[in-house]
């Protein structure tokens, strides 16, 4: 670990599981002071107390207010946030007829408005003290649409789009804007699913990735290494011959016909997309 984390000040969100925690166990092994942040109010404090966490509150990111009392909190505990990561996100699947727009509007509420409030709500501090890295997690799903997960992908696009326009727009301010993305990673978001094993990533990969965005600060990382060459040979390639694999592979069914709903039910009560089964 560089000189950059020991001390450093890490908000979280969605922290109290999965990449979140991971991400939180890796950077405090750092020496970074995590805050965790989650919806899931006796969740986050669990892990918090497991971590032994800087702060450990609830949050939901899809209300603004919620968002700015969290970081008031966190600065009052810990210090003045220096990096916010916006790890929050949501994965229902299925075909898009069968999504109800309530699972629709909570997919870009979670994904991307919590994006945004986030990066609202700490900006303006960072700016001020002409230091901070606002590091967002996307995904490659974002760059490599795929059947079943239309809003999914359409979310994720849009963080990418987000945080490369903040990146441009406050160039030379002293705070950094990064995007991470993920290929699937072994979580519960892929729970129920055939999820290519071959190129699935663990949530340490993750975590390793934003360590060392943190250390030296770049615009975008892709895990796996592997997931990302697959990714950008699929963009050298003629559309059509890209498709034509992907169909062979199967990945048309994977997150349309052959989802296990109810090995997925317990996550999708969860996140508050029960009536997507």
């Amino acid at each position: 670990m560089s000189a950059r984390l020991p001390g450093t000040v890490v908000a979280i969100t969605g922290g109290a599981r999965g990449i979140g925690y991971s991400i939180a166990e890796q950077l405090q092994r750092g020496g970074a002071r995590v805050a965790l942040g989650d919806i899931d109010a006796a969740a986050v404090r669990e892990a918090g107390s497991r971590l032994g966490a800087a702060a450990a509150l609830p949050l939901d990111v899809t209300d603004p207010r919620s968002f700015t009392t969290f970081l008031s909190e966190v600065a009052e505990q810990a210090g003045p946030v220096d990096v916010l990561i916006n790890n929050a996100g949501i994965m229902p699947v299925g075909r898009f007829t069968a999504e109800s727009d309530t699972i629709t509007r909570r997919i870009l509420e979670v994904n991307v408005l919590g994006v945004m409030n986030g990066t609202k709500a700490a900006l303006p501090q960072m700016l001020s003290r002409k230091h901070g890295h606002i590091v967002n997690i996307a995904s490659l799903a974002g760059e490599n649409p795929t059947p079943g997960m239309a809003t999914y992908c359409a979310s994720k696009q849009a963080v990418i789009g987000f945080t490369e326009a903040m990146r441009l727009e406050y160039r030379g301010s002293g705070v950094h804007f990064s995007t991470v993305l993920p290929t699937f990673t072994r979580t519960e978001l892929i729970a129920g699913t055939k999820a290519p094993m071959g190129l699935l990533a663990e949530p340490e990969d993750v975590a390793r990735a934003v360590a060392r965005l943190i250390e030296r600060p770049r615009r975008r990382i892709t895990v796996t290494r592997l997931a990302g060459v697959a990714m950008a040979f699929n963009k050298l390639t003629p559309r059509a011959f890209g498709e034509f694999t992907a169909r062979r592979m199967g990945v048309h069914r994977i997150f349309t016909d052959e989802v296990d709903h109810a090995a997925r039910a317990g996550y999708n009560r969860r996140v508050g997309t029960a009536d997507n089964e």
